[in-house]
């Protein structure tokens, strides 16, 4: 997945922002994290908020989700 795919995922997830919501961005994540590494999620962390929204933190380990 790019990181532009990711970043559109995510904001339709910020529109409902519930634990479901919460669930599905760790799994983008977790993708990201994947193919382009931590510093792309945590670039992504930081830009959308989602500390703020979701609690997620930058330096977070999301490649064992959605596995």
């Amino acid at each position: 997945m790019n990181i532009q795919r990711a970043r559109e995922l995510i904001q339709v997830q910020l529109q409902f922002g519930s634990g479901y919501n919460r669930h599905a961005v760790r799994m983008i994540l977790g993708e990201v994290q994947r193919s382009h590494g931590r510093p792309a999620v945590d670039g992504l962390i930081r830009e959308l908020a989602l500390e703020e929204h979701f609690g997620l933190k930058p330096g977070s380990d999301f490649s064992g989700v959605g596995i």
